[in-house]
């Protein structure tokens, strides 16, 4: 590159850094709006729901880290089990990768913590503060009682609100009935009342008042999306080449550019519309341009004669009231950009308002922007989907087939083996029998091998209780004389109430060479 670019000293007297100015998203309504309030709710209510449910006697959702066990509904997961929660962990990325190659940030729109719960936060903010206009005056007015009250009411409401968050949070991992009851008179231990009232303040604090910087300056995921991003991936885009140059007008004194004899302008032209209105956005204090809007392209500009000349852009600017990362759509792809949709309903509002099409603000692909073929399922997705749905077919099948009977068998350290009085000899071992299924079994252990080894005391039967580690000590006994050097042998431990459940496993008998 040749180009030269233009450096300014400057006076390190002072700070470089300027403070983030607090957002005030407006409230919007539209289809994308009703489909992040459904994902809040249902959320949300999977989240403080779930620990209130019971299964089989038990809470249905719990992660008993004393116990080691895992309970989800009719499934119960152990220490053994730990290559699902691996399997799972790795379908979760992968779905990462699917998602963002398909459609974006679909995630961080509609299912992301930081954003569901900041969602909440807005809805108790405005109920008790009131509008966007309204917030931002009572932002900018000196301390009343009406500031009191309503401040001090919000905060109220967030604080019992992040308390209940940090409450169901410790009830995934303490039974949450128990820990109820043991609020008052209050017997909590130190671990439960720290991870409370932790739980809580990282809400208070994250959604209450962070919110868009924990998107923009604490979460990875906004860095390193671009790479998981195409020319054909889905992302909201403003169409420059309809929207430029943006102006005002009169309702129904102009009809769209798609009914018009201009057309749709040039891809230079509407880049340095697009670019100029950018500089002029900054330059009265609006939000900041991106490097890509830097150059400004003089001689591409298109100019305003005319109504006739406009764009369908009226320049509103309430595509950027109903962000709440605070960021203007119309200067094209940024990092801070969550996929919420929420300026795809601003602005079909502004459409629908003047008989225009929808569409000025989308979701569409880079190359339908440009006017090139797009193409949505491409080789990239296909692999991450077929990739995805073979990782979940295998994890569902191996949870839904897993042993529910494990047999550990123990030599005794001790003596290779030991001689009786009458020339018999004699190996000690101990067998770990785990009971995975939440229902008590009758267990009959036998031996299978040389017709010379038998199970001292055979036939043993025991019972384990539901979820129950038993450890059970056996001998085995090889006849006189018949015995000697190494044997393969096999114990195997079948439930007398259901066959299906058995569980075998080889050993070897050891007697004088």
């Amino acid at each position: 590159m040749t180009k030269r670019i233009p450096l300014q000293q400057v006076d390190d007297s002072g700070s470089m850094y300027v403070s983030e100015a607090k957002i005030h998203p407006r409230e919007v309504n539209g289809r994308f709006t009703r489909l992040r309030t459904a994902a809040v709710w249902w959320l949300l209510g999977m989240y403080y729901l779930f620990p209130w449910l019971t299964w089989d006697g038990r809470q249905a959702v719990l992660f008993d880290l004393p116990a080691r066990k895992f309970y989800l509904f009719g499934l119960n997961f152990w220490p053994q089990d730990f290559f699902f929660l691996a399997l799972l962990l790795i379908m979760a990325g992968l779905s990462l990768f699917f998602f963002t190659a398909l459609a974006g940030r679909l995630w961080c729109g509609y299912a992301c913590p930081q954003t569901v719960w900041t969602e909440v936060f807005v809805w108790i903010e405005r109920f008790f503060e009131g509008d966007r206009h309204k917030r931002i005056k009572l932002d900018a007015s000196p301390w009343h009682r009406e500031k009191i009250l309503r401040r001090g009411g919000k905060h109220v409401a967030w604080v019992l609100f992040a308390l209940w968050t940090g409450f169901t949070f410790v009830g995934f991992f303490t039974p949450i009935r128990d820990l109820g009851a043991r609020l008052y008179p209050f017997e909590w231990g130190g671990w439960e009342t720290f991870w409370v009232l932790f739980y809580a303040l990282a809400t208070w604090g994250n959604a209450g008042f962070l919110r868009e910087q924990v998107c923009k300056y604490m979460c990875p995921y906004a860095r390193f999306q671009s790479a998981m991003f195409d020319r054909n991936t889905l992302l909201i885009a403003y169409d420059e080449r309809r929207g430029e140059p943006r102006g005002a007008r009169k309702r129904g004194s102009l009809a769209s550019v798609l009914e018009r004899a201009r057309g749709l302008l040039p891809p230079a032209a509407a880049r340095a519309a697009q670019v100029h209105a950018a500089h002029e956005e900054m330059e009265r204090g609006g939000v900041r341009i991106t490097t890509g809007l830097i150059d400004l392209p003089e001689d591409q500009r298109p100019t305003v004669n005319s109504p006739e000349d406009l764009g369908d852009c009226i320049d509103c600017t309430l595509c950027v009231q109903v962000c709440p990362t605070g960021i203007d759509i119309r200067n094209g792809l940024q990092y801070e950009c969550i996929a919420c949709g929420a300026c795809i309903d601003a602005c079909d509002g502004v459409m629908d308002r003047l008989s225009y099409p929808r569409g000025l603000i989308r979701y569409t692909t880079q190359n339908a922007v440009d006017g090139k073929p797009s193409r949505i399922l491409r080789p990239r997705v296909v692999i991450y989907g077929v990739l995805l749905l073979a990782l979940f077919t295998g994890w569902t099948w191996g949870v839904l087939n897993r042993a529910p009977l494990q047999v550990d068998v123990l030599r005794d350290r001790n003596a290779l083996y030991r001689t009786a009085a009458d020339g018999a000899v004699e190996n000690a071992y101990t067998l770990r029998i785990i009971n995975k299924q939440p229902r008590a079994h009758t267990y009959r252990i036998a031996v299978e091998g040389e017709g010379a080894i038998t199970l001292v005391g055979a036939p043993i039967d025991i019972h384990a209780a539901a979820e129950e580690v038993l450890t059970v000590p056996v001998t085995l006994r090889g006849e006189p004389g018949r015995v000697a050097g190494r044997h393969d042998v096999r114990f195997v431990v079948e439930s007398l109430d259901d066959p299906a459940v058995r569980s075998t496993h080889d050993t070897r008998f050891f007697g004088p060479m």
